[in-house]
Order: C-alpha cells, then sequence, then structure tokens
C-alpha cells in the first residue's frame, strides 16, 4: 500500500542555483511509479469483482485450512497473537479464519480507525461483534482500540494484498495503512501477504522506498516462505 503524500513546490531558480530542482526527477519518477500501481490495481479489483459468491466463499474455506496449517508449523496455539484483517468485497475472504482462530484461543487484532484516523487495532472476538463503525472502512470490532504498536506482540500478521512477487513486494490498496502498521511488528514475526492464486509470483512489482516487503504468501491451495524474506 501506499500513501499519496503532498510534496512543497520546487524552488525557483536563481543564478547561484542554475538547477536548484534536482529532487523533481525523483517525484516524476515516484508518480509514474504510483500510475503504474494504480493501473495494475484497476487491473486486479476488475478480474476480482468477477468471481461470483460461491467462489468467493469456496476461497474463504480454503484460505482458513491453509491459515491453521500456517499456525501450526510456526507453533501457534492458545494465547498466542495474529494480527489479521477483515475482508471485504472480493478480497481473499478472512472471516471463518478469524473464527477459527479465536476459536483456538489465539488472539486476532484486526484493524481499527482510531481518533484522527490513528493506525489502531482491535481484538477480534466473533462475527457478532463487528460493525461499520465509519464510511467505506471494513466492519471492525466494537470494544477498545489499541494502538499501532500492538501489533508488536503479534508472530504472525496477515497482510491484505492485490499482487505479491517474488521478491516479497507487496501491491496494496493505495493507502498505505498496512506499510505504516508494520514498522511497529516484531522483527521476528512472520509477515505473510494473503492474495488469490493468479495474484502470487507476480512479474516484479513497483516498489516505493516506503513500501514493506513480506516474508511470505498464503493463497487458498498453498503458503510458502519467500525465498527473498
Amino acid at each position: 500500500m501506499t500513501g499519496n503524500d503532498a510534496h512543497l513546490p520546487a524552488p525557483r531558480p536563481t543564478p547561484d542555483h542554475p538547477h536548484p530542482d534536482a529532487a523533481a526527477p525523483s517525484l516524476i519518477a515516484i508518480e509514474q511509479l504510483e500510475d503504474a500501481k494504480d493501473d495494475l490495481r484497476a487491473a486486479i479489483k476488475d478480474r476480482r469483482s468477477q468471481l461470483d459468491r460461491k467462489a468467493l466463499d469456496s476461497s474463504a474455506r480454503d484460505i482458513t485450512q491453509q491459515v491453521l496449517a500456517l499456525t501450526a508449523t510456526l507453533g501457534l496455539g492458545a494465547g498466542d497473537t495474529v494480527a489479521a484483517y477483515v475482508s471485504r468485497h472480493a478480497e481473499p475472504g478472512t472471516l471463518p479464519t478469524l473464527e477459527a482462530l479465536h476459536a483456538a484461543g489465539l488472539e486476532v487484532l484486526v484493524p481499527v480507525l482510531g481518533p484522527a484516523l490513528d493506525r489502531c487495532w482491535g481484538v477480534f472476538t466473533g462475527q457478532d461483534d463487528l460493525a461499520q463503525l465509519a464510511p467505506g472502512r471494513p466492519l471492525e470490532p466494537r470494544g477498545t482500540c489499541e494502538e499501532a504498536t500492538a501489533v508488536g506482540r503479534a508472530r504472525l500478521v496477515l497482510c491484505p494484498a492485490l499482487a505479491i512477487d517474488d521478491a516479497g513486494v507487496r501491491l496494496g490498496l493505495g493507502g498505505g495503512w498496512y506499510d505504516r502498521a508494520l514498522l511497529h511488528a516484531d522483527p521476528a514475526a512472520h509477515v505473510v501477504g494473503v492474495v488469490y492464486d493468479e495474484e502470487a509470483n507476480h512479474p516484479p512489482l513497483p516498489r516505493a522506498p516506503h513500501d514493506v516487503p513480506v516474508h511470505g504468501v498464503l493463497t487458498p491451495t498453498s503458503w510458502w516462505q519467500l525465498p527473498a524474506a
């Protein structure tokens, strides 16, 4: 995910500094990179929009089995923490996964929009506790909002993505939420991007300096660690 940071106007040329706009090429490059990302996002979202409810539900159940296999391999059990996300629209479904992790006694953190758009986390306790707390946002827990640093106690972080390449570069939705949130993750945590099978092993994706790569990939049919991680 990437943000849309505002840029200050370039300084005016002066006789002493005939080429003051040294940053301009990098700004242009960043704009071109973001345009390339937007084109990819549009194509992938269009493909996802063609998935029917049966396919979405089946994928969500398969993702649950893959996540449970992954947590078992990592030795995670009751009392451990997993950070994940509440899926929406045609995203790889996570609601059955969240329920299964909670039922297994793990603490499950999901994103919550905090005060002044702060990046926060809430504890998932069941689908009945989820609500639409802000327009355009995924469903969120009604309980206490924890600070961004709460993700630091997660041993596994499941990130939404539109595509992931073999270097772990992740194409997000464009808001930069997870790139900022992952800065608070434990360096020893396993950060895994969740995508559909055809969105993994993507050709090299455009990467901005602030993009945080993932360590592994999980799809409805498999999960694996990335060699570059």
